[in-house]
């Protein structure tokens, strides 16, 4: 049965109560469905793909257990085993799982740059993604301490992937990033960063 984003929301609400949690996979989601746009591809499935990610991080908070358990779920559910494929490429090292199709690259480009963009918007006056710009990015993006868990040689390698695999190599690490904002700065209502924290 193919699943909807609907479907995907009702599985974040039931599994995800952390806020922050819940506005990182919506943020990837924002960015999935941006590239798929780009791309040519089915932006739905890619935008259900980003939002359900992580839907297993808050019961299997580690990387023994998350996504592999959580593929668990979704089986038992009867989700597509493409979808789960997908999900489990994010973490090959822990599932074994290549990635090997443009989604499974642009999943992981995506992934943990959204929580340095995230961090950026949070720390402005305004907490509104809309006053982020390259610069204030950049800036934070050399200061290792901050937003911390955000690897930056891992984003550095990744995106170098993503580019690879989907862009013949032609997309630098900082037009990855800005439209990453981009496509977060659309979605600025959905992941409340549209003003209403400050």
């Amino acid at each position: 049965m193919t699943k909807t984003l609907d479907d995907v929301w009702e599985l974040v609400q039931e599994f995800v109560q952390d806020a922050g949690l819940r506005r990182h996979m919506l943020a990837v989601s924002a960015a999935m469905g941006f590239y798929a746009e780009m791309l040519g591809e089915d932006v739905a499935y890619w935008k259900a793909v980003g939002l359900a990610h992580d839907f297993d991080w808050e019961i299997h908070p580690d990387l023994d257990r998350h996504p592999i358990k959580g593929a668990d779920i979704l089986r038992e559910r009867g989700w597509g085993e493409e979808f789960i494929r997908v999900i489990l490429s994010h973490y090959t090292a822990g599932s074994g799982v290549e990635r090997e199709k443009p989604i499974d690259f642009a999943l992981l480009a995506c992934d943990e740059i959204t929580g340095l963009i995230v961090a950026t918007a949070l720390i402005r006056p305004s907490k509104n993604i809309a006053d982020v710009k390259r610069k204030s990015i950049r800036k934070k993006w050399k200061n290792a301490r901050f937003a911390a868990g955000v690897e930056r040689p891992h984003v550095v390698e990744v995106t170098e992937e993503f580019s690879r695999v989907c862009f013949d190599g032609k997309l630098d690490l900082w037009d990855h990033i800005m439209n990453v904002l981009m496509a977060m700065q659309d979605e600025a209502a959905v992941l409340a960063l549209d003003g209403r924290l400050a």
